[in-house]
């Protein structure tokens, strides 16, 4: 530690500092709305959105409905805030990121900014990494939010526009990343109004913001047309690759030079120096080339003579071969890097995608061009 944080303290503590006095006046209002009644206790929202239609502010009535709200999960959940977790709604409700371990009740610290921000009547999303933990946070946190006469909505995979038109039009919204990027990317294509299921976007709370902002966001959200093709195609260049033979290329030194493989350069880059003579001589007789460390296969010379002849094409590097192409490639990533069981999964006649961060299933999620298609196939 410096000398600067011994005296000053740390960025954190700073801010710490700064919130504690928000957090006092939370906590010094416990006993005044311990001593409500049940009615008056519920009427808490409307007195809360009547002072807010008089021209105060959320951060006004954050002391009086963090209190609120403690009090309303203590008489419904038999669990009151902690001094620990009110800060944490306070961090969150100023837009910001609660780091905050196993165990320190971060479901119930999300109920304090959103029923806060849930009064400002524009809705509050709460998103959550898969439909089990919204399907149950809405379900556990939503007796105490309509305890308070606040409605809340679940969007999870599988269910009908005008079932997420209801949630989205609730106080309070629980679902997944998925399904709340998927939706937007479906309100952009909706013709009419009346189509889209989402309202405007207001405030929202992230679980797991490490997960979802970074390692989740690496994967684009694609929403694909109708293709003009059949799979007729697909299964063609499947039975293809098929009956190729692959030659796996293993890096034994970072001079190895993958396009010497490609293109079939390899006897005086590779002879004797990577390459076994059994190596050698499989690569001789390979069709296409499998680099699994950077995802990468391509057809060798052998393997385009073998497209030509099987396709009863002149060139397929003409550019009007360029569809075939496309679907050979695809097939070819098919089968050579793409592994079941560890990319994807087959359930129930459907091949549905494994995150390689987590290791879920991504349901309602899609390999684009074509690509899970020539899993399909």
């Amino acid at each position: 530690m410096g000398l600067f944080d011994k005296w000053f303290g740390s960025h954190s503590d700073r801010e710490l500092k700064r919130i504690q006095p928000i957090v006092d006046r939370v906590l010094a209002l416990e006993e005044t709305y311990a001593a409500l009644s049940e009615e008056d206790l519920k009427n808490q929202t409307n007195l809360l959105k009547e002072r807010l239609a008089k021209g105060e502010t959320l951060d006004d009535i954050l002391p009086d409905a963090f209190a609120t709200m403690r009090e309303a999960a203590w008489r419904v959940l038999g669990m009151k805030h902690y001094p620990v977790q009110i800060i944490g709604g306070i961090v969150l409700h100023q837009g910001r990121i609660a780091e905050m371990k196993t165990g320190e009740g971060k479901t119930l610290v999300a109920t304090l900014p959103a029923y806060l921000n849930a009064l400002a009547g524009e809705g509050v999303h709460v998103i959550t990494v898969n439909d089990y933990l919204a399907q149950r946070d809405s379900e556990w946190m939503g007796k105490v939010y309509r305890y308070l006469g606040l409605q809340v909505g679940l969007v999870i995979s599988g269910m009908t526009p005008d079932q997420k038109q209801k949630a989205y039009a609730a106080d309070i919204t629980y679902g997944t990343n998925n399904e709340f990027g998927f939706d937007y990317l479906r309100d952009n294509m909706a013709l009419y109004k009346e189509n889209l299921v989402q309202r405007r976007h207001y405030f929202a709370i992230v679980d797991e913001v490490d997960s979802i902002l970074i390692d989740e966001a690496r994967t684009p959200l694609i929403i694909s047309g109708q293709g003009a093709n059949s799979t007729e195609m697909y299964n063609l260049a499947d039975n293809f690759v098929k009956s190729l033979r692959p030659f796996k290329v293993v890096r034994t030194d970072d001079k190895a030079d993958y396009d010497a493989y490609a293109k079939m350069e390899y006897q005086e880059i590779l002879m004797g120096h990577y390459l076994t003579e059994a190596e050698h001589k499989d690569l001789q007789n390979a069709d296409y080339l499998i680099e699994e460390k950077s995802k990468h296969v391509t057809l060798t010379a052998k393997g385009v003579e073998k497209a030509e002849a099987f396709f009863h094409l002149e060139n397929l590097a003409d550019p009007s071969n360029m569809e075939i192409s496309h679907h050979i490639n695809q097939a070819l990533r098919a089968r050579g890097i793409m592994h079941r069981d560890i990319d994807y999964v087959v359930k129930d006649g459907q091949v549905l995608i494994v995150d390689e961060f987590t290791g879920r299933i991504m349901y309602g999620r899609r390999y684009n061009q074509g690509l899970h298609q020539a899993i399909e196939a």
